[in-house]
């Protein structure tokens, strides 16, 4: 293959850490996983993060520095047989690293396969995904693996790989190229290494040989060639955060849009579920507690249903969570709380609320003055349970809608002034 038939991403794509954008935490001199392959023994590991920054880049980083057999597998056009025959192969050899794309995708029969061959160092796995591997990757397997949370590029990371793409590709040097303006295309990339790049290889091909980019070109050119779902992942959160925000906005015409969107793109339909579930209690709350208990069923379900009937359960839920009442009264006092502790440190439990299992703690005041609310009328006596630091600290301000202005005049019947309600 000509160099003109291969991407600019793939012919830009690192060959040496010291190359590769972004993830100095990680890759960074003094870092943990740098130092891991310095010294020529990485663990198996779960590389997590967005699409477009450096995760398959790092894998083949490690093989090629380390010069040891490394085989690559796709969870989307793989199983168990393509599994088992690489470890087959890994016996014979020594140091193997396998490579698996978007392992949130394998399921447990298949991430089981790996466990036996991981845990005896027959092969060095290295996952890739870009979901949560908490919920994606089986507990026992998960446990064998080092996790690495690789991080979306920052605008400083993305300029220097432009001037790096316009300066050192071998096509890219062959044309007249000012980089007049960077807005557009640090933008629209979100982050993603391999976005910016396949944008500005677009911009470049479209522009000719004398090219002035602005930002003004940029959108319109990139504005040209919105396509349907890229279900290999550059218009993943696009898509999903245009999902998201229609719910959110109360149009379900928009969310089943962008809904259809994904499910004609082949989206997992459980990424789509866990958002729904997510956006429930985020965006909804205690405005409509019933959306919870929906959107965990609608989770359940389409686990045991799958595509196509799943859309109809999907399209359900997203209507009914558009068109509810929405808060995010409990995502902010959460926040805030956490703020709090952040800030403040670890303040100390009041006495009276503190638990006294020994008699020593009994001598030591812990309970001391506690009032036990179902002894009291209406089950409630007014009494600090916050650190004195933050007395009278409303963390949770209820939502301007019909429940939870019910739920404001309840907090202000008990608490009369003492949070502000």
């Amino acid at each position: 293959m000509s160099s003109n038939q291969i991407p600019l991403a793939e012919r830009l794509r690192p060959s040496s850490l010291n190359d590769l954008a972004g993830q100095q935490h990680l890759t960074g001199k003094g870092s943990i996983l740098r130092t891991a392959i310095e010294h020529g023994k990485v663990p198996s590991m779960i590389l997590w993060g967005p699409p477009g920054v450096g995760k398959t880049t790092i894998a083949n980083i490690i093989a090629q520095t380390l010069q040891v057999p490394f085989y690559t597998l796709s969870a989307i056009s793989s199983g168990v047989k393509e599994v088992r025959e690489v470890i087959e192969t890994a016996k014979t050899q020594q140091n193997v690293i396998l490579f698996i794309d978007e392992i949130h995708r394998f399921n447990k029969g298949q991430q089981d396969a790996l466990l036996g061959a991981v845990e005896k160092g027959i092969i060095t796995l290295i996952g890739a995904t870009t979901e949560n591997p908490s919920f994606e990757v089986n507990s026992a397997l998960l446990s064998r693996c080092q996790v690495y949370i690789l991080k979306l590029l920052d605008e400083t990371d993305l300029i220097i790989l432009l001037h790096h793409a316009i300066e050192q590709d071998e096509i890219l040097q062959t044309k007249k190229i000012e980089l007049k303006e960077t807005d557009a295309l640090i933008t629209i990339s979100g982050g993603d290494a391999r976005k910016l790049l396949n944008l500005l290889e677009l911009v470049t091909d479209t522009l000719g040989d004398n090219i002035i980019i602005t930002d003004k070109a940029v959108m319109e050119i990139a504005q040209q060639r919105i396509a349907i779902y890229d279900k290999k992942g550059e218009q993943h959160y696009d898509i999903i955060s245009a999902f998201i925000k229609s719910i959110r906005g109360s149009d379900p015409n928009g969310a089943v849009y962008w809904l259809a969107r994904m499910v004609e793109g082949g989206e997992d339909v459980k990424f789509i579920a866990r958002r729904l579930l997510i956006l429930a209690s985020e965006d909804i709350g205690n405005a409509n507690p019933n959306a919870l208990l929906l959107a965990n069923a609608t989770f359940d379900a389409v686990n045991k249903i799958g595509y196509p009937e799943s859309r109809i359960i999907l399209s359900q839920c997203v209507t009914y969570l558009a068109t509810s009442a929405k808060s995010n009264a409990s995502y902010v006092a959460i926040n805030d709380a956490i703020a709090a502790v952040q800030t403040l440190g670890d303040l100390s439990v009041p006495l009276h609320i503190r638990n006294a299992p020994t008699k020593l703690m009994k001598n030591l005041n812990y309970g001391k003055d506690y009032a036990y609310s179902h002894n009291y009328e209406n089950n409630f006596q007014a009494q600090e349970y916050l650190p004195k630091e933050l007395s009278g600290k409303a963390f949770y301000n209820p939502g301007k809608n019909a429940r939870e202005e019910e739920l404001r005049k309840f907090l202000k019947q008990l608490w009369k002034e003492k949070y502000g309600y």
